[in-house]
């Protein structure tokens, strides 16, 4: 029985990480790195993930996830193959179930390094 995403997002390459995710941060959360999504970016912290989703026509409306590594139970990671061209990450939390598409300039096994680092020190 395969699961139903909750959510998916797109992770395309990595990025430094942008100036203003600083307002969001919470004492002693520490920026980690970046990727950009299709429309915004995605932050690894020391403490979270945090996916900014910029909507409608000029962008100026921002859905903001924010996923605590403690609410992570469980990952997957799939590389691309011959005929797959993206890379996949799944996330079991609390929440729900997340898929994760990475694009060409995405480094899965960096990703998988970084989720294991995070996920692992939280618990």
């Amino acid at each position: 029985m395969e699961l139903q995403a909750l959510t998916t997002w797109t992770f395309m390459q990595e990025v430094p990480v942008p100036q203003d995710i600083v307002a969001m941060l919470v004492q002693g959360e520490q920026p980690v790195t970046a990727f950009k999504t299709f429309r915004d970016a995605a932050v690894f912290t020391s403490k979270r993930l945090i996916v900014r989703d910029a909507q409608g026509m000029t962008g100026k409306k921002v859905e903001v996830y924010s996923l605590p590594y403690t609410s992570i139970n469980m990952w997957s990671t799939e590389n691309a193959g011959t005929f797959d061209f993206n890379a996949e990450l799944e996330l079991w939390t609390r929440a729900g179930h997340i898929k994760v598409k990475l694009g060409k300039g995405a480094d899965i096994r960096r990703i998988d390094q970084l989720l294991a680092w995070a996920v692992l020190q939280s618990h």
